[in-house]
């Protein structure tokens, strides 16, 4: 485990940067005067270009396939590679960018600094991998509860099946964007009448808009075969790391359409990420509990017992900003330790049947809500199904469900003292009318 000291980098850090010498995450860019995106990874208000480094001979010795992954226009060659190489990449990157390093063939040479180390201000950020297959899960049991309450009563808020087993469903991968990219409102069908299902159906635009806040991972390390379940034991090879994610959902087409296979294009309209990947060895010294502490009421079955049983302790926030706020104001504060299944255990039990995992496929947590109103992760929650306004602020400003022109804003970071501060970038996406054209 690689933890550094805050701000220990020969690279100027703000305290307040989500990119310290701990992070080091991955991410796809490319120079506003450059049109060929390739991977790299960030330390305070720079990206890091490893195509460069990789070009330069930098990996050399340690990756020989470093030239060719890195020029890549996705991560998921990097994605490929097993955790030693992740680790060894790692490793390579803080002896070149810590303060009195002994490796200094970057901190020693201004002109190669300047073609590796560009502003982020500067550079264009893209969807990180090519995403074969997506999966979201139902991990949070604060916001299973929340919502198994909310239509079918607290006696029977949890399925039967829910403590046994992550419960997931399969997305849809071609509509994941990168923040920063607008969500035009979706249109579909709509019950007519609310309180009776007989009553059919009409087709609109969505007046139940709403987000999640979940955080998700991309898979990596060499695909298992087909038939070939991952194991707990090798789980960990198999993440190669984390963003922050927004699981736009429509709340009336999802209420006429989701019996009985569950969502479809309540969901398959748009999903946003974050732009940086930031990796479990970042994330190493935030390690927590969950919110549930253990698994004994049940206890899982054999092949879901994870004997390192917890999550991490990230922050995790949702802001709204209509068209007349002058800034956002806050309406959620939540963590990722609120799952009772963890991310392991999500991929575990995606494979248990034997489906083949591939690299840059992507697996996100479910809603992820904690015990009190304010930590509730979803406008379904925080409105508890609309029942009630949700107050945006000092500004006058109230909302139920999402309106057009809304911008939410979403972002994740962990911060610990002794450590630089881990996190995401942003995940942000405006809302536009029905009918518009990206």
């Amino acid at each position: 485990m690689f933890v550094m000291p805050e701000n220990k980098s020969w690279v100027e850090v703000r305290s307040d940067s989500d990119f310290s010498l701990q992070n080091l995450p991955y991410g796809v860019f490319s120079h506003s005067h450059e049109e060929t995106p390739r991977c790299g990874s960030a330390i305070g208000s720079y990206a890091i270009d490893l195509a460069v480094l990789a070009a330069h001979g930098i990996f050399y010795g340690v990756f020989p396939a470093a030239e060719t992954t890195f020029s890549s226009q996705t991560l998921n060659a990097f994605m490929g590679q097993s955790s030693e190489v992740w680790r060894i990449i790692r490793e390579v990157l803080i002896n070149l960018l810590e303060d009195g390093g002994e490796d200094t063939r970057l901190s020693g040479d201004i002109e190669l600094q300047a073609k590796v180390l560009i502003p982020l201000s500067e550079v264009i950020m893209h969807l990180p991998a090519d995403i074969g297959d997506y999966t979201d899960f139902y991990s949070s049991r604060e916001h299973a509860t929340n919502v198994g309450t909310m239509f079918r009563g607290a006696d029977n808020a949890l399925q039967p099946n829910w403590l046994h087993l992550p419960v997931g469903y399969h997305g849809r991968a071609s509509s994941i964007f990168l923040s920063g990219t607008d969500v035009v409102r979706p249109s579909g069908q709509i019950q007519v009448d609310a309180t009776d299902a007989k009553s059919g159906s009409i087709h609109g635009p969505c007046q139940n808009l709403d987000f999640e806040l979940e955080m998700c991972f991309f898979v990596g390390g060499p695909p298992n075969p087909p038939g070939t379940p991952i194991l707990m034991a090798e789980a960990e090879q198999h993440i190669f790391g984390f963003t922050v994610m927004n699981d736009w959902s429509a709340r009336d087409l999802q209420k006429w359409e989701y019996v009985p296979l569950g969502p479809f294009t309540a969901k398959n309209f748009a999903t946003t990420i974050s732009p940086w990947i930031v990796s479990p060895l970042a994330l190493e010294p935030f390690k927590c509990p969950t919110s549930a502490i253990t698994q004994t009421e049940p206890v899982p079955l054999e092949y879901l017992r994870d004997p390192d049983y917890g999550s991490y302790d990230v922050k995790l926030e949702v802001k709204i900003q209509s068209l007349t706020m002058t800034q956002p104001e806050t309406v959620c504060r939540s963590n990722f330790a609120n799952l009772y299944w963890n991310a392991k255990q999500q991929l575990v039990h995606h494979s248990v049947s034997g489906c083949n995992m591939r690299p840059g496929d992507l697996l996100g947590s479910g809603t992820i809500s904690g015990s009190t109103p304010d930590s509730f992760g979803s406008m379904l929650e925080l409105s508890w199904k609309g029942s009630r306004e949700v107050k945006l602020g000092d500004t006058g400003e109230f909302r139920k469900y999402l309106q057009d022109g809304d911008t939410v804003i979403m972002g994740g970071w962990c911060i610990k003292e002794g450590i630089g501060r881990v996190g995401f970038g942003p995940c942000v996406s405006k809302i536009l009318k029905a009918g518009s054209s990206l």
